[in-house]
């Protein structure tokens, strides 16, 4: 689990802790390159402000002086390009990257070294080489040619941007040799505490069970190729229980399978039994995804990335959450179910000025759960109500999914987060609704508090003085993409000035905080970044072997007809959704998902207007779709969360119970949106 979505948990205090361990005081040659990349990461992470002064410039000088200026645009994806290809380093010396804790938490801490030793030499280590070696290539050839910007009036030296792919390729390879060395040591000293918990056995049973399925799938297809992609797409999901970094798996089971094309292209693989391949796939062709790494690195849209994250954890640390929890309390404090109702509703303001899911919940649940059980509400409502109420920022925009989406799918980030508006709130209502009759119906789940005052103008006034900031900076945002005075990206520079200011304004911004939510942003941009680098070697060579042909296939297979291949590939991506995050099924799946959508021929208005209305309406199908999967076990993201930060009386299966409720309205706002497209097509039409 990503450490950095917990604002209680800084990253940076938690590896010193573990580095001043006298098990890695004996290991200077590793604590010196933790050391190195970390001192670079700090220094770097600081180039999120200079990016939030070059899009705050870019708009000030174009509404000034009514003049682009297309330097000030290259910097600022120079500025993402750096951030983020040496958060990656960062992350892994701080164990901030993703994983599937499901199994993993459940081990030994000796099995986790073994799995982690495995993992860097099996899995990282391949695609650290090959970036380095085809990314020195790639650098070496612009530099040769002294490749400047396509614009005259761009930036020179573009060769200086592509340096970064071999150079932070090379940090990681000092980050990955620490982290090496730190567990070959532990298990060298075998301490006996390491001992402790599930061994490795745990694991291999599970690898075991998914060969054993794997292999009975195969036999359902006949070509070689639909084998290898089968194969493929299992390994990835079967490594993901080991816990290894969901980055890496999918960069290193891209590159295995990679070589398992050649051999098989080569005849090598005939004693197998399957037939020879003819991919094309080898080393050098494997080598274009550095190009892909580069358009990722470069990418405009792309940069709205960073900026939205440091928005929302800037307002976390504003101290916002708290002002409207302590003022909507006293204004619904006789009201039964007031204070999941409070929390619906602040859940719905945080989710429309941050997309940090973690983040979220654990505020949400630190603020409120301690006085749920105070006030002898029922555990299941109050785990419910958190959790589900802390998913709302995935899709109410501006959210950093719909910003991912956008990229895949080739639609506009605006177009998107307008369309996302009424499912989102729909939700929310839907919410508040559940809530409130819950509460007339069953008054011992959600009573009222002894001694419960009815609101007065002052609660009002309170309440005001704490959302109206923070809704003019949301309208500032939001306002300002939908009018069309701002792209997406430059919104979200303004929004992070914005939450900054606001931060000043409150008096709550330190040094301190500060630098929590630079490192905060750092390592989240970080670890969706490394996702994407994973994700373009992993499709790479699945569209190679010929994976989009086939699921292709398998989809318009079904002779469901237009509606019923949509409902089917709903469920399908909401089965995925109980294994796998959204950033691997948006970046993997959903762009498979563009041409089968496109052919269905589907009838969707957009009112003259939108471009592929089709697209959007089933894009915004697909987030809410995958805002389940943050509710729904073994992988919801935010039952691990909230359980972090329950108090002792909320027990796992309390959340699991309180959970149902919300995941069955959010499949009804979603069954809504699919019987009327309007609901997710017509605001974007109006706005146009």
């Amino acid at each position: 689990m990503p450490d950095q979505f917990d604002p209680t948990n800084d990253p940076v205090e938690t590896y010193e802790k573990i580095l001043e361990h006298p098990e890695h005081d004996r290991q200077p040659f590793a604590v010196l390159l933790d050391k190195i990349v970390k001192t670079i990461g700090h220094v770097v992470m600081w180039t999120n402000l200079l990016l939030i002064g070059a899009i705050f410039s870019q708009v000030a000088l174009r509404y000034a002086l009514n003049q682009n200026y297309p330097k000030l645009d290259e910097i600022q994806w120079h500025f993402y390009g750096l951030v983020t290809m040496v958060g990656i380093s960062y992350a892994l010396v701080t164990d901030s990257h993703v994983r599937v804790d499901l199994v993993h938490m459940q081990l030994s801490r000796r099995t986790q070294r073994i799995i982690e030793i495995v993992g860097i030499l099996t899995l990282l280590v391949p695609f650290i080489y090959l970036m380095i070696d085809q990314g020195s290539d790639y650098f070496f050839e612009s530099l040769r040619v002294n490749e400047r910007s396509d614009s005259p009036t761009g930036l020179p030296a573009r060769w200086a941007l592509k340096a970064v792919i071999p150079a932070s390729f090379i940090l990681l390879g000092l980050a990955a040799l620490a982290r090496l060395i730190h567990d070959l040591h532990g298990l060298w000293m075998n301490p006996e505490h390491e001992r402790t918990g599930a061994k490795l056995r745990r694991v291999l049973l599970v690898l075991f069970c998914f060969a054993v399925v794997g292999t009975a799938l195969t036999f359902l297809v006949e070509t070689t190729e639909e084998k290898l992609v089968i194969a493929m797409f299992l390994t990835f999901i079967a490594l993901l229980f080991s816990g290894y970094p969901v980055a890496w798996v999918l960069a290193g089971v891209g590159v295995a399978y990679c070589g398992l094309a050649f051999l098989f292209d080569n005849d090598l693989m005939l004693w197998t039994g399957l037939e020879s391949t003819f991919t094309g796939l080898d080393y050098l062709t494997l080598g274009a995804v550095v190009n892909r790494v580069y358009a990722t690195m470069s990418n405009a849209v792309l940069v709205a990335l960073p900026m939205f994250i440091f928005m929302g954890l800037m307002l976390d640390e504003s101290g916002v959450a708290e002002r409207l929890m302590t003022s909507m309390q006293r204004l619904f404090g006789t009201v039964r179910g007031g204070l999941a109702i409070t929390v619906t509703l602040i859940g719905i303001i945080l989710a429309a000025s941050t997309g940090i899911i973690g983040a979220s919940v654990v505020l949400l649940g630190v603020l409120s759960l301690p006085s749920m059980m105070q006030q002898k509400y029922s555990p299941e409502l109050a785990a419910g109500v958190v959790s589900a109420s802390g998913t709302l920022g995935i899709l109410i925009p501006p959210s950093i999914m719909l910003v991912i989406m956008a990229d895949q799918m080739a639609l506009s980030v605006g177009d998107l987060f307008m369309a996302a508006v009424f499912p989102g709130v729909i939700i929310g209502v839907l919410y508040l609704l559940y809530i409130f009759i819950l509460a007339q119906v069953k008054p011992d789940v959600a009573p009222v508090p002894d001694g419960a005052k009815r609101p007065d103008w002052a609660a009002v006034r309170d309440v005001l003085i704490a959302v109206v900031p923070t809704l003019l900076l949301i309208l500032s945002v939001l306002g300002s993409i939908f009018a069309g005075l701002a792209t997406p990206t430059e919104a979200s520079g303004i929004g992070a000035l914005g939450a900054t200011l606001l931060a000043i304004g409150y008096r709550k911004l330190n040094f301190s905080k500060l630098w929590n939510v630079l490192v905060s942003s750092f390592n989240t941009t970080a670890y969706i970044f490394a996702i994407f680098l994973g994700a373009t070697v992993f499709s790479y060579v699945l569209r190679e072997l010929g994976g989009d042909e086939l699921i292709e296939s398998v989809v318009e297979g079904t002779g469901l007809g237009p509606n019923g291949t949509v409902l089917f590939i709903l469920f399908i991506v909401f089965l995925l959704g109980f294994v796998l995050d959204w950033i691997e099924i948006t970046l993997i799946v959903l762009p498979l998902m563009r041409p089968i959508v496109n052919g269905l021929g589907l009838d969707i208005p957009g009112f003259g207007v939108l471009d592929e209305p089709a697209l959007v309406w089933f894009v915004i199908l697909v987030a809410v779709t995958l805002q389940t999967s943050f509710l729904t076990p073994p992988v919801g993201f935010a039952l691990f969360y909230l359980k972090g930060v329950c108090p002792p009386e909320i027990g796992l299966m309390n959340i699991y119970r309180g959970i149902i409720p919300f995941v069955l309205l959010q499949l009804t706002g979603l069954a809504l949106v699919f019987l009327w497209p309007v609901l997710a097509t017509w605001l974007p039409a109006v706005a146009y």
